[in-house]
């Protein structure tokens, strides 16, 4: 099956927004051997958005159009659409009832525009939206079909996983068992080298790779008639990967690196708090972020000043004097401080460098220290990062987790 996607918006064409959209759609409809040859973004103009669909259907056999499905008079998609399949349009009752209901839930009143949002292509299969107030719908006129969603990732990302991935499996006669691989420690050009013999001879299933900001996924996907042989496909790659790979791999189960530093800490009923610099409580807010974070996560403290530094976590004068606060010594007094102050079994820290300015030749952006203070000592890594200032921070978490990660587990610490 060939499908082509149709981001819809002015503001998309004038970089207003950026398009993630037709990024997340490509990923996913990869894994279900949908083949895109064409993406296109056109601005609110019905002459060429119809142009654009016509265009689209004599090259694929599904076409996918995100945005342009609201309440204004520039949310022209289903109108077009249905120009485009000779369909007129009709109300859903259905439709109407849920926007009522909705603006009487959050409190408002709906105006009469609103209403253009229950009005599709006849004979459309709609697409419920928990996440907004417009649905998304499934046209189809012989063997092609459009499918209509709404520009908002938050809302789009959902229905797509939920609604029409299920729509396609059905359509494609077979089902699809997907599994995660996440790595940290090895970028994406080293993994798939690594792997090179098994990517290039895949068939059933296929691994596909993502890079992310400092690290590296692989969605391994099976084709089946069951989800149990699809299960029984992924597994021995799954394990051949994990084994090529090592401790580098952190999860083959889709987890983020948050979430298996949690489920350590639980299992050996253990605490943990942390000492911010640099990261400036991204630290902390990826570990709240993971549910029940409040059974091992006591404390986070941003100390970015070296006065914050000395009051709160005990920091030498004599070592910011000597060695500075971007320094192994004071990540390591910052560790020790706050693991003693908080009563944590673990305590993280981090000190460096973000940039855009501050950096000298001796101590350059990038400059980042990471510590582990537990039971049995400090540990600090040295990290020389690349990137602006939010990817340095960034890169600068993942690798505090994994310092934890690889202290829970037993391994040899990687930096």
């Amino acid at each position: 099956m060939i499908a082509e996607l149709i981001s819809v918006g002015t503001e998309l064409l004038m970089g207003q927004v950026l398009n993630t959209d037709s990024q997340f759609m490509a990923q996913e409809l990869a894994p279900l051997g949908i083949n895109v040859y064409h993406m296109l973004t056109v601005g609110d103009n019905p002459g060429r958005l119809k142009e654009a669909i016509l265009k689209a259907l004599e090259r694929a056999d599904l076409v996918i159009l995100s945005g342009g499905l609201g309440p204004t008079g520039d949310d022209l998609t289903k109108k077009v659409v249905a120009d485009a399949f000779s369909l007129p349009m009709e109300r859903s009752k259905e439709a109407e009832k849920a926007l009522y209901e909705r603006f009487s839930a959050l409190g408002r009143e709906m105006t009469p525009n609103n209403l253009q949002q229950a009005d599709f292509p006849k004979g459309s299969l709609i697409l419920e939206n928990p996440n907004g107030t417009a649905p998304g719908c499934i046209t189809e006129s012989g063997s092609k079909a459009a499918i209509l969603l709404p520009g908002p990732p938050r809302e789009l990302f959902p229905m797509f996983k939920n609604k029409v991935i299920p729509y396609l499996e059905a359509k494609s006669g077979c089902r699809l068992f997907s599994r995660e691989v996440r790595i940290f420690g090895m970028g994406e050009s080293s993994v798939e080298y690594q792997l090179k013999d098994l990517i290039e001879n895949q068939d059933n299933p296929t691994i596909a790779p993502y890079a992310k900001v400092g690290e590296v996924t692989l969605r391994v996907t099976a084709r089946c008639e069951q989800l149990e042989e699809g299960a029984a496909l992924v597994a021995p790659v799954i394990n051949e990967i994990s084994e090529r790979l090592g401790d580098i791999v952190y999860s083959t189960e889709g987890v983020e690196l948050s979430g298996v530093c949690a489920a350590l800490l639980e299992k050996q009923d253990a605490t943990l708090a942390v000492a911010e610099s640099c990261s400036g409580g991204l630290l902390a807010s990826a570990l709240v972020d993971v549910p029940g974070s409040s059974a091992f996560f006591l404390e986070g403290a941003v100390t970015y000043s070296d006065a914050a530094k000395l009051r709160r976590l005990g920091v030498s004068p004599a070592t910011l004097r000597k060695y500075g606060a971007v320094s192994a010594e004071c990540a390591k007094e910052m560790a020790l401080g706050m693991r003693k102050t908080s009563g944590a079994d673990y305590a993280l820290s981090t000190t460096g460098i973000a940039g855009p300015a501050g950096g000298t030749k001796e101590k350059p952006v990038g400059l980042v220290f990471v510590g582990l203070a537990s039971s049995s000592g400090v540990y600090v890594g040295r990290l020389l990062l690349n990137g602006d200032r939010k990817r340095i921070r960034e890169i600068t978490v993942l690798n505090a987790l994994d310092l934890l990660r690889r202290e829970l587990m037993g391994f040899k610490q990687r930096v």
